[in-house]
């Protein structure tokens, strides 16, 4: 797995860019949104759309019933919506490795505590179609010798549909039927979320079961839940490829999120910080260096000597508040922490991640409510292996 860094944007043709900007436009308003506007969660659709849309499980079932006695391939790309290039990025190569793609858009909310932004997370229903249709149809017209493949539907399941027994629950001792992976699941983003990745294993197995296809995707950006999902998939024995595709990132190195429209443009031209802390120390790494604390130690030189910089001329002081969560190396395959004063075996390389909180700007103006909730971004490179 290549971490690599990818200016998303230029991936994308022009007329594909101009509906991304678009749509990332339309999200900037997104905090402020009820959480009853998301997609529509009626079995009718009154508008037709671009693709066949399956709120419940057995028209899927059929169809991939169907799929299976053609012997055609089946990739699945999981997503809450609110798709940005990264997603895309996701889908595309879903659609050059298999011969029907589908992507599921359900905001799960047992992966969200009570304190978190469920109820605001972007909604972007019918900019989503719109992203995926255009990138379906400059797909189909590529010079890829895949090219026939398409999207073959979107699953859109209601809350009721994903957890039909007991209401979706976001207590830590809450009742219901969930997947537990430990202790990787409690490690990094588990210690700080601590029903996270009980969520999204759950909900993971459940689109598994009913989509079942031959194989899933999922970012970098998300390491810890890449490999939690992997290690899922081989202890129960899901007949599912779980392929783990490189961080897309803006032009800046951002790692692009949906939750980036939260920040708001002031904010939003610090938060790369993080990110070339990441590349520091990776460089670090790649000269030669195999000790952890002198690898992270490199992240927060170059984390600290940044913040001080923008507040010594201004550009921080009095507006961004930046606070680093952790900065983590661990084993590439169960995200185990490599302590400092161990070396990382070059053989096998390492993870380096980092979660970092972008607290509200200090003296908001006006029309910056978007800048007035604590954002959590996170981020990750990888040691790769050395040959010995």
């Amino acid at each position: 797995m290549q971490a690599v860094r990818v200016n998303a944007r230029r991936q994308l043709r022009p007329s594909l860019i101009s509906t991304y900007i678009q749509s990332q436009r339309l999200r900037s308003d997104a905090p402020g949104r009820s959480n009853t506007e998301s997609f529509p969660e009626t079995t009718e659709t009154k508008v037709k759309e671009p693709f066949a849309v399956f709120r419940d499980v057995p028209p899927l079932r059929k169809l991939r019933r169907t799929m299976f006695k053609e012997g055609r391939q089946v990739g699945l790309v999981p997503t809450m919506g609110a798709l940005h290039a990264g997603h895309l990025s996701l889908v595309k190569h879903a659609l050059e490795e298999n011969s029907d793609v589908f992507v599921s858009i359900f905001i799960n909310p047992t992966q969200f505590a009570a304190h978190e932004d469920l109820s605001s997370y972007p909604k972007t229903w019918e900019e989503d179609l719109s992203m995926l249709k255009q990138l379906e149809d400059e797909h189909a017209n590529s010079s890829s010798p895949n090219k026939h493949s398409r999207i073959a539907g979107i699953f859109a399941p209601t809350v009721k549909v994903m957890y039909p027994t007991l209401p979706p629950t976001s207590d830590v001792a809450g009742d219901g039927s969930f997947v537990t992976i430990t202790p990787l699941g409690k490690v990094l983003e588990g210690a700080s979320r601590p029903i996270f990745f009980r969520g999204v294993a759950t909900v993971c197995t459940k689109l598994f079961n009913i989509v079942q296809a031959d194989r899933v995707y999922f970012g970098q950006k998300d390491i810890q839940q890449s490999v939690l999902i992997k290690r899922m998939v081989k202890d129960f024995h899901i007949p599912t490829e779980v392929r783990v595709i490189p961080t897309c990132r803006e032009p800046d190195g951002l790692a692009m999120s949906s939750r980036n429209v939260y920040l708001g443009e002031r904010r939003r031209e610090d938060v790369a910080i993080l990110s070339r802390a990441l590349f520091a120390a990776r460089d670090v790494y790649n000269s030669g260096v195999l000790l952890g604390k002198s690898i992270k130690n490199a992240a927060y030189d170059t984390f600290n000597q940044a913040t001080t910089a923008k507040r010594d001329d201004g550009r921080l002081g009095g507006h961004t508040r930046l606070e680093i969560d952790y900065i983590a190396l661990s084993d590439p395959d169960t995200m185990n922490m490599i302590p400092g004063l161990d070396k990382i075996d070059p053989r096998r390389g390492a993870v380096l991640s980092a979660a970092m909180l972008v607290r509200p700007v200090d003296k908001p103006q006006t029309l910056e409510e978007v800048e007035q909730t604590t954002v959590r971004l996170i981020d990750n490179v990888i040691l790769e292996p050395r040959l010995p």
